[in-house]
């Protein structure tokens, strides 16, 4: 019923929101939390936030490896103590530990992801709350993510190759691998390991398009070798080095922290996305053909960008969806079905098909749209709506889950989706008059 008028507003705002990857600053890409739409519930505050913007640095701080010393434990501690030198300390024993120093790189950026608010880390994370709902209000036990997770390492230079890596530098410069972590010494010499719960890493294949397809989780080492899974998320025992595949990160790439999942965009796949302003187009254009409740009669519309991130107290004219069916309504009392929670099985008034009765709230993340087109699809069982080729894509996506577990998820609120059914196609009435 609805096709898009917006589209040609897409390329031409993608040059006012976007930064080309032409201008200045040189953007290397974003790094967007999966489960947010558009922004921390609370708004995002300082490093704290749903996305993290990489742009090349003033002066580069990235480092490499450039000493190797095999050490006792009181001379180690000294060592990874120096302050003005990064190093990784690899814990064989109690007197056998391995200190690699790292020397300034002048080629690359390093940028570090954690759930630490230390100085060294750039971009805050913290466990993604199933819901949209932030941490702070749905409290943790037991955070799985690193303090010091995981970092990023850009090349300064075109084609702007980035490239990430297990664990990351603390305020000390250091990175340590205690006795328990998973650690060893590769055949051409040089020591590595993997942090307690991993870095996983899934590449799509075929980039990050409506044509793309879910790659095959990796673990990331700390070196930044590829390896299989390990049989559960924190065994000691590394898999299989993967020599045929690198830790160079693609659009569309996905790096889960065991407790939030992150999806790269590089700086020319955002020059492509849709952008805010199209995504708002495309929400007036819904509200401007005004959508009727086929029952009630009254008109429906969608909540401003602002009220659907921040999942706001439902409207008068929210719509709601019957999910198994697809027929869009307003809110109504009627329909309940006995010995269900209100709303959670309801039958529909149209076609008497029972299933989960929910609000609609559009998806206003453009990073997680594979395309421009028209929020037509919406995904179950929470019901944000977006793009046909977008519900698709995200619906066939294993993602992680606790320490074992995959399961495809909404991108936008990080609900499991439903295993029978894991989007619904919108069925909207037109006025009568």
């Amino acid at each position: 019923m609805f096709h898009s008028e917006a589209s040609s507003l897409m390329f031409s705002s993608s040059q006012e929101e976007n930064c080309a990857p032409s201008k200045d600053p040189v953007k290397y890409g974003e790094l967007v939390v999966l489960g947010y739409n558009g922004s921390l519930p609370n708004g995002d505050r300082g490093r704290r936030k749903s996305r993290f913007a990489l742009y090349r640095r003033n002066k580069a701080n990235g480092v490499k490896p450039s000493a190797v010393h095999i050490l006792n434990s009181a001379q180690a501690n000294k060592a990874v103590h120096c302050k003005g030198q990064h190093s990784i300390s690899y814990t064989l024993s109690r007197n056998h530990t391995v200190v690699v120093e790292y020397g300034h790189d002048n080629d690359t950026d390093m940028f570090q992801i954690g759930r630490s608010t230390e100085a060294p880390i750039d971009f805050v994370v913290t466990d993604t709350v199933a819901g949209g709902q932030e941490g702070e209000e749905t409290p943790i036990t037991q955070s799985t993510i690193s303090r010091f997770a995981c970092r990023v390492v850009c090349e300064r230079s075109p084609p702007f190759t980035a490239r990430i890596y297990a664990a990351g530098f603390d305020s000390s410069k250091n990175i340590f691998l205690g006795e328990k972590a998973a650690k060893w010494k590769n055949p051409d010499g040089h020591m590595d390991g993997l942090t307690t719960n991993g870095v996983l890493v899934m590449h799509p294949r075929g980039g990050f398009t409506e044509e793309s397809k879910p790659g095959v989780w990796r673990e990331i080492s700390v070196c930044g070798d590829v390896y299989t899974l390990r049989e559960t998320r924190s065994a000691q025992t590394p898999g299989k080095l993967v020599e045929n595949e690198s830790n160079v990160l693609q659009d569309g790439s996905l790096v889960d922290l065991c407790g939030a999942t992150l999806l790269w965009r590089t700086a020319e796949g955002l020059f492509h996305t849709p952008t805010q302003k199209h995504l708002e187009a495309l929400r007036q254009e819904i509200n401007a053909a005004r959508p009727q409740c086929p029952v009630g009669l009254n008109t429906l519309a969608f909540p401003s960008m602002q009220r659907s991130r921040a999942l706001s107290s439902l409207e008068d004219k929210q719509p709601w969806v019957y999910l198994a069916c697809g027929h869009v309504h307003g809110y109504h009392n009627w329909g309940h079905c006995p010995d269900h929670e209100p709303n959670a099985q309801r039958e529909c008034p149209m076609c008497r098909v029972v299933g989960p009765y929910v609000p609609l709230w559009l998806g206003c993340e453009p990073a997680f749209y594979v395309d421009t087109g028209a929020p037509t699809h919406a995904f179950v069982p929470c019901g944000h709506v977006c793009s046909e080729k977008s519900v698709k894509y995200w619906a066939e996506i294993p993602l992680p889950h606790g320490t074992h577990a995959f399961h495809a998820a909404c991108p936008f609120c990080a609900t499991q989706l439903s295993l029978a059914q894991g989007c619904s196609k919108l069925i909207f009435q037109g006025p009568v008059d």
